[in-house]
């Protein structure tokens, strides 16, 4: 694919808009570099207490130098927090903190922007006399441009609006007969018959029959079969447990996992809420490879909150807050990235 060269403070927020999926509130977004070339990018909240600025430095450079061909950042600060001229930026702490932990590692900052509820501008420069841009001037970038017209978005927020569903009793119903159906079968000829019917949705370009949804929805309920169809997502010919903790060398094929995160979703509005558990859960393991630890933790809860006894969603959940980081995003070669960029 050809790259594309990030000129303006606005390419870079659009860059971060798509990336992330969503414009950041209260957030400190870091973008690795080696030389010319985007790494990853890395989204965190904000610290809301005093004192905890050289600890959280300390976090956020864990991240960032687990890619470890980074020779520089990118930064940018979200905040409705305000100054007045001649006071210092808000996070100054924070950011000074990182620079130290990051010079330890060999890494320098690059560039910084705070960006408010309406411009945005050089983090550096006095909040009285530095040029602000209208935050909406990021509508007009060249890359913004580009991510459109290659079918990316940027939602306002990071919440994540589920579609609706409706029909529960019946959909319900469906989904136990099919579930009846599992349970007659040996193990391996069940398992078989799952993953062909799963192998098969993902190779379409079409949404599956409602039927078929109910049917993968039902294999799920089991967890040997959803293990395993999890694992299935990526394409790879690899063991399961490193499959599903994103471990191998090899990289994933990221088009087949955004296409099956849509056919989840789709499903999902062909379930119902006792039987979602799975579902959202795959999506939120989903999330957690593409390195968006937010939006995996908001699926996961969600799940949760249709079955606050899921045992794979409450240990996913765990993971997520943890703080560990799928593997496969520790290696550019392996890691989630919607578009090849250079910098000039």
């Amino acid at each position: 694919m050809e790259k594309l060269t990030i000129k303006t403070p606005s390419d870079v927020l659009s860059f971060i808009g798509h990336t992330l999926g969503f414009w950041p509130q209260e957030s400190l977004v870091c973008i690795t570099m080696k030389d010319n070339s985007i790494g990853a990018t890395l989204r965190i909240d904000l610290p809301h207490q005093t004192g905890q600025e050289l600890s959280y430095a300390r976090t956020v450079a864990h991240y960032l130098t687990s890619a470890t061909t980074a020779t520089s950042i990118l930064f940018a600060v979200y905040t409705s927090e305000t100054t007045q001229p001649g006071q210092g930026r808000p996070q100054a702490c924070t950011i000074a903190a990182l620079t130290g932990v990051l010079a330890e590692q060999g890494i320098t900052i690059r560039d910084g922007l705070f960006v408010g509820d309406a411009t945005f501008s050089p983090y550096d420069g006095d909040p009285g006399t530095s040029v602000a841009l209208p935050v909406s001037s990021t509508e007009t970038s060249a890359i913004n441009a580009e991510f459109i017209y290659r079918g990316s978005f940027v939602e306002p927020t990071s919440q994540i609006t589920l579609p609706p569903a409706g029909h529960e009793s019946a959909k319900a119903a469906a989904i136990e007969s099919y579930m009846d159906s599992i349970r007659t079968q040996p193990t391996e000829a069940a398992l078989k018959h799952g993953r062909q019917l799963w192998s098969d949705m993902l190779r379409s370009t079409d949404f599956p029959s409602d039927e078929d949804c109910q049917a993968l929805v039902a294999n799920l309920q089991f967890p040997a079969i959803r293990d395993r169809l999890i694992a299935d997502i990526p394409g790879m010919d690899e063991p399961m447990q490193q499959i599903l903790f994103a471990q191998t060398k090899e990289p994933p094929k990221w088009s087949r996992i955004e296409w099956a995160q849509q056919l989840l979703l789709h499903a999902y509005t062909r379930t119902s809420p006792e039987h979602a558990a799975p579902v959202l859960t795959a999506i939120g393991y989903i999330n957690w490879w593409e390195g968006k630890g937010s939006k995996a933790h908001q699926f996961l809860q969600l799940a949760l909150d249709t079955d606050p006894a899921y045992r794979l969603a409450r240990l996913s959940d765990q993971m997520v807050g943890s703080g560990l980081v799928a593997r496969w995003n520790m290696n550019k070669n392996t890691a989630y990235k919607a578009l090849p960029f250079d910098m000039p």
